[in-house]
């Protein structure tokens, strides 16, 4: 049987402060992005709390020398609960350090068995895309490479959704985010290891995102708290079935163009959807095509073709590029870069071939 721990999830700053008030925690670490160094949460905890080790030197795609480093000044100072604040970096950097925080220093973190800890965690988004603030994983890069780290320690203990950290987002993050979370909740549902559970959390998402994402991108603040509750079921989600091969696709293109990680990945998500309706004209899949229909009822459409072109519809009104992001010369180590794992998880198989037709497909 999956046991999943049981988070608390808040939408008041003052209940989140006076739960680490209350708990009278020694020494306090709290990884922070930039973007939240000077917010009103920050200030609040720094007026509140007696001791506290402030951390925010990490990169984008955080790196495991920073965590190293973040984690000598956590045990230097027997630190005795984390908390993050800020986008997926921030909170996968505060999940390693938990991770790493019980193992053996003189040796590769990575190379160690995680094992389970009582160290508190807190974890704040400052953007509605991730959900990584309700998910067990977290991705570093070690020598260039990406590593997964994974372990349901690594869950978040509670959670705050503060909708005025999106009044500050700038507007690409604020589209790429939320297409990142579009995505998850779409790569969730048709997900091979997708459970009911998983599909309930992953029709949010999607059900929320396309019923206000035309009031998110006009800055109507009224809905920012929506738009952080569809990218928490979105995280939630994919914490039990995983991405799949829009995912896989898309961290090569976001590593050699720069372009962020949530409009890489809805670049090539609409390709593979077509490419997989293609397939089963061809060769029937009852259940596969079973859970396109249930997409199909979520977007309030009548087939793949009106999917599609309610997606294609989304993507011209938040008005970003999704032609012309790859060079032809690179076809062949975006190819190759995609993760065999990744592709598990999808519904049709995409081999080689297929993979590189459809990176042609975005030159």
């Amino acid at each position: 049987m999956r046991i999943i721990k049981k988070q608390i999830i808040v939408y008041n700053p003052q209940k989140f402060i006076e739960h680490i008030t209350k708990k009278n925690y020694k020494n306090i670490f709290i990884v922070c992005g930039h973007s939240a160094l000077n917010s009103e949460l920050v200030k609040e905890l720094k007026e509140n709390i007696a001791t506290f080790y402030l951390f925010s030197e990490f990169s984008p795609n955080p790196k495991y020398e920073e965590v190293e480093n973040g984690l000598k000044i956590f045990n230097e100072n027997k630190c005795d609960c984390i908390i993050a604040i800020g986008g997926g970096s921030a909170i996968d950097v505060a999940k390693s350090i938990k991770a790493f925080a019980k193992l053996d220093n003189n040796k590769n973190y990575l190379e160690q068995q995680i094992k389970e800890n009582n160290i508190f965690f807190y974890a704040v988004p400052t953007t509605a895309g991730t959900g990584s603030e309700s998910t067990h994983f977290a991705v570093i890069y070690y020598k260039n490479k990406k590593y997964s780290v994974a372990h349901q320690a690594l869950l978040p203990d509670f959670v705050l959704l503060d909708e005025d950290f999106l009044k500050s987002l700038p507007e690409y993050q604020k589209k790429s985010t939320m297409l990142d979370a579009l995505c998850q909740g779409i790569e969730s549902y048709w997900s091979v290891n997708a459970t009911e559970e998983s599909k309930k959390f992953a029709q949010k998402a999607i059900t929320i995102i396309l019923n206000n994402y035309q009031e998110y991108i006009k800055e109507n603040s009224k809905v920012y708290l929506e738009m952080l509750k569809a990218a928490n079921y979105s995280g939630r989600a994919i914490n039990i079935s995983k991405t799949t091969a829009a995912h896989a696709m898309s961290y090569k293109i976001t590593s050699l163009y720069g372009l962020s990680h949530g409009h890489a990945v809805a670049a090539v998500l609409p390709h593979i959807w077509k490419y997989m309706m293609d397939f089963l004209e061809i060769n029937s899949n009852e259940e596969v095509e079973s859970i396109f229909k249930d997409l199909y009822n979520i977007f309030n459409v009548n087939n793949g073709k009106e999917a599609l072109e309610k997606i294609n519809q989304l993507y011209t009104d938040i008005g970003l590029e999704f032609e012309h992001i790859v060079k032809k010369e690179d076809l062949d180590i975006l190819t190759e870069s995609v993760n065999a794992e990744r592709l598990k998880n999808n519904p049709i198989v995409l081999n080689e071939k297929c993979i590189k037709e459809i990176y042609k497909k975005l030159i």
